[in-house]
């Protein structure tokens, strides 16, 4: 165990061990094999951090615009050389392709600080309004101080980056709660920024929810929380800011309706609902997996022989081989999820195809974590497999007549992440887009989240947006000047 890497927690700009000195392992998963160990951190690890990002908060904040976006972008220099390493660090830890993200994971860090550097100008500026010929009112924009910043395993890079520098170019100060399940690219990411940025600015502290997570949120000296992650999770955190009154932003879980339409062009329809949606994305490990596939009655038959078709020519394996379409399922918790689910949709419904999972689909790594993609067909949404998040690359079809049914099934669901909707017809794009209760409706593709526009959700998806302006405060003044009649 002694050769596994190890890393370390940044805290007040040191790379240091959990203050027990306890251990996580972080498992490969496709191996089942521990590959590294990350610090088992509690309590007295998350409220040294909050501390260093609480005294670090003044002079930060304090920094001009353009002080603040002079760091960010040294930041994005630095992390676009290092978007190789990052990349496989990520593949170990939670199994995405490597070819699938590597070559734009160094892009895409310098992109993402790149951005919110030029955001710190419009995070600091407020408004000036004449009120009356006496009066005058202006607003000014402000931190809110220290910003937990809580992360998923399923693509924990690219959301930690998003979330932490648009924070960071608001003037606020940060602590990062990375996944247990995949923190080893977080922390070397975590190494690389301690030599920018000024101590305390920037903190991570790893470890299970309950021991690290958990002090981070429900210390009063945290006054803004933006997390991704199941809802339940989301729902644990939400009750614990309550006590502090602590603003949030969630982006959580999601049972996204992919809804194909007569009218649609079905190669796109077709490659839009399997492999840009829910199987080969993470093995259909994503909030946005449209995992629920609505398709019109008249070409029910011929959309499940295409879907059919994509997913016989998808392959299984190892993550780092260039060949491979879908990696594993991230941890054995998550592996007993996801095959429960079709055990339970074995008994629900009628399963097209798919539905076998473990060693025999990966001779060559038997000790993975592998499911292969996996498809059900029923009338009824109600059913357990159409209202409940599965997490993994099983999708169920539900078939429909008219485009009333099609919203009304989309939106029988406690959740409102995304949608996609298959047409030609833009007016009926177009109603698509405004009956569907979800944060985010594609039309003709999917999977378009883009930092042009904001991503949030309805319902039990969350609500917010990682965006600099999310994480300042508006301000009012009202003047009168003196000596005015």
């Amino acid at each position: 165990m002694s050769e596994l890497p190890e890393f370390r927690n940044l805290i007040n700009g040191e790379m240091c061990p959990a203050r027990s000195g306890r251990m996580l392992d972080s498992t490969n998963p496709s191996t089942g094999e521990v590959w590294a160990r990350i610090p088992a951190s509690d309590a007295s690890d998350a409220q040294a951090a909050v501390a260093a990002a609480h005294a670090a908060f003044a002079a930060w904040s304090a920094l001009s615009a353009t002080g603040r976006g002079y760091y960010l972008k040294m930041v994005a220099d630095e992390l676009g050389k290092h978007g190789d390493e990052l990349a496989r660090l990520e593949t170990l830890d939670n199994g995405w392709p490597l070819h699938t993200i590597q070559p734009s994971r160094g892009m895409a860090m310098r992109f993402l600080w790149e951005r919110a550097a030029s955001m710190t100008q419009p995070a600091a500026t407020g408004r000036s309004v004449l009120l009356e010929r006496e009066l005058m009112g202006y607003t000014l924009r402000e931190p809110y101080g220290v910003v937990a910043v809580i992360v998923p395993w399923n693509s924990p890079v690219a959301i930690m980056a998003s979330k932490a520098s648009m924070a960071l170019a608001a003037g606020n100060t940060v602590v990062v709660k990375p996944p247990e399940q995949a923190s080893a690219a977080i922390l070397r990411l975590a190494e690389i920024i301690a030599k920018i940025l000024p101590p305390g600015v920037l903190n991570f502290v790893s470890g299970l929810g309950a021991e690290a997570g958990e002090p981070i949120v429900c210390d009063p000296r945290v006054r803004k929380i933006t997390m991704t992650g199941s809802t339940v999770t989301g729902q644990r955190i939400q009750r614990a800011a309550a006590e502090n009154m602590t603003s949030s932003v969630f982006e959580l879980g999601g049972k996204s309706p992919n809804i194909v339409l007569a009218d649609a062009d079905l190669d796109a329809a077709t490659i839009g609902v399997t492999t840009t949606s829910v199987f080969t994305i993470n093995a259909g490990q994503g909030c946005v997996a449209g995992s629920r596939i609505l398709v019109q009655r008249p070409i029910l038959d011929e959309m499940l022989r295409r879907i059919r078709s994509v997913a016989e020519k998808i392959v299984i394996g190892d993550p780092f081989d260039s060949g491979t379409s879908m990696g594993p399922i991230v941890s054995q918790v998550q592996f007993d999820r996801v095959t429960g689910y079709i055990e339970i949709g074995r008994q629900e419904a009628e399963l097209v195809f798919g539905g076998r999972s473990g060693p025999a689909l990966v001779p060559s790594l038997p000790g993975g974590y592998w499911v292969e993609p996996t498809l059900f067909i029923t009338g009824d949404n109600k059913k357990r497999i159409c209202q409940e998040e599965i997490f993994g690359p099983v999708a169920v079809v539900i078939p429909f007549d008219t485009d009333d049914e099609a919203v009304a099934i989309a939106n029988d669901s406690v959740y409102g992440l995304a949608a996609g909707v298959w047409t030609r017809d833009m007016a009926r794009a177009h109603r698509f887009v405004r009956d569907i209760q979800a944060g985010n409706v594609w039309v003709n593709t999917y999977l378009q989240a883009r930092h042009e526009l904001p991503f949030s959700g309805m319902k039990a998806s969350g609500y917010g947006h990682d965006d600099a302006l999310e994480f300042t405060r508006e301000k009012t003044a009202v003047i009168r000047p003196s000596g005015l009649a």
